[in-house]
């Protein structure tokens, strides 16, 4: 897989730390370097949420993903039958958190993820096959490497943080 770096020459664990600029601010691939990451680098051009395909790109993941939840043994128990309302809170939390339009927090009020999933028993497990489900479905809608490694790797903070048992 390779290697992303980031402005000022940070992998992704250092630019992780930096207040996720590549989410809230614009961004654009500049080149590949000779260890096969990408540099990205503050610009005006397109934020992430753009970068991936918006609300197109964002209604796929949402759509291909909650399948593979339902059909997983350790995470359907936590899902209640009727997942469509739980599909459209994740549709807007995500384009919120690629750096789109604020639907989540415009209608529910600030994330507080953690305390929003404290009522589920979140296990290790539990965060390991939700990181995985995501993963196949970022691969299965044919998102180019490099974004679905910067995805994939911001979201394994908040799956292990949300881990209460």
């Amino acid at each position: 897989m390779p290697r992303l770096l980031f402005r000022d020459g940070l992998t992704a664990p250092h630019a992780a730390r930096m207040q996720t600029f590549w989410y809230n601010k614009k961004v654009k691939q500049e080149k590949r370097t000779s260890e096969g990451g990408w540099i990205l680098k503050e610009n005006t051009e397109k934020t992430f949420y753009e970068m991936i395909g918006g609300e197109e790109t964002i209604r796929k993941i949402v759509e291909t993903f909650y399948p593979k939840v339902q059909a997983d043994p350790l995470l359907a128990p936590l899902f209640p039958e009727d997942i469509r309302p739980v599909m459209e809170k994740q549709f807007m939390f995500l384009t919120q958190f690629c750096g789109g339009p604020r639907l989540y927090s415009d209608t529910y009020g600030p994330p507080m993820m953690r305390a929003r999933h404290l009522p589920f028993e979140i296990t290790k497990e539990r965060a390991d096959a939700w990181l995985d489900c995501m993963q196949r479905t970022l691969e299965e809608i044919g998102m180019a490497p490099e974004l679905r490694e910067l995805m994939m790797h911001k979201l394994r903070g908040p799956a292990y943080h949300f881990v209460n048992s």
